[in-house]
């Protein structure tokens, strides 16, 4: 009975072992590892062009105002123009930027944009050659043209149908060039009399590098995979400066510059396109 017994027992464990031997298998072929065919991932990074054309809509000068000098004293007196306006509102830019992740990118860009400054006041002076009694009304122009140097980053948010908004800011300098200044002088009798007809006298335009700052909102729109529509509002604002200069004052000791702008704040809604070269 023993031997029967231990033949039984050697089969019983001859077959959990053969059992195992299988399970093991299986479960070899099961924890086998997955062959992965890996695709090439195309990156999001890259350079980009880009050109856009602004619609300026609402412009603002600050305060500008001219200086008078009295060569008797040597000293000025300021007079803030009681009307302006600002013309030309178009303005283009071109640029050169950097996918930097999915969601930043930079860019450099050049702004150019021109503009026409009328501008009226009344002085309590009279007008040169006018009686005592008199004012004098002054009615002045100037053209001017403004090129802007930029540095911009923004923040690209998820794409939805194609559509990616985005917010952005810029730092950089504009170089806003007054052309020759043209002032008109009228008499205004009041309590007195005048005598001849206007008379018109021209200001040389001043030059400067100004800092200037903006502010970006908008969204792009997928018109493929390298070239996206660009819609967006700007706010920007170029920093305060001379505007032109003194006429035969300059030859009586007046020194500095005649005509100033307090800045120029510009709100645009531009439209344009951007090209990424990966």
């Amino acid at each position: 009975m023993e031997w029967r017994n231990g033949i039984c027992g050697a089969t019983f464990g001859i077959g959990l072992l053969a059992s195992g031997a299988a399970l093991a298998a299986d479960e070899a072929l099961i924890d086998a590892p997955e062959i992965t065919i890996a695709q090439e991932a195309i990156g999001s990074n890259g350079l980009y062009i880009r050109g856009d054309i602004g619609y300026a809509g609402w412009r603002d000068a600050g305060d500008p105002f001219y200086r008078t000098f009295d060569a008797g004293t040597g000293s000025y007196s300021t007079t803030p123009f009681d009307g302006t306006r600002f013309d030309k509102p178009l303005s283009g830019t071109i640029g050169l930027g950097y996918q930097i992740t999915d969601t930043v990118r930079a860019d450099l860009t050049a702004d150019y944009f021109e503009g026409r400054l009328d501008g009226s006041s009344i002085g309590a002076s009279p007008c040169a050659g006018q009686g005592a009694g008199t004012s004098c009304a002054l009615s002045t122009t100037a053209d001017f043209s403004a090129l802007g140097l930029m540095a911009n980053a923004y923040v690209d948010f998820g794409t939805l149908a194609g559509f990616t908004p985005y917010l952005g800011a810029g730092i950089g300098a504009t170089n806003l060039r007054w052309n020759t200044a043209f002032a008109s002088e009228s008499c205004v009798a009041g309590g007195g009399a005048c005598a001849g007809a206007p008379a018109t006298t021209s200001f040389d335009g001043h030059d400067s590098w100004r800092f200037t700052y903006a502010l970006m909102a908008g969204v792009s729109y997928d018109l493929s995979d390298r070239l996206k529509l660009d819609v967006g509002y700007r706010y920007s604002h170029i920093g305060d400066g001379g505007m032109f200069g003194f006429g035969a004052e300059a030859l009586a000791g007046a020194s500095g510059a005649k005509g100033f702008d307090d800045g120029l704040s510009r709100h645009e809604i531009r439209a344009g396109l951007r090209f990424s070269f990966w």
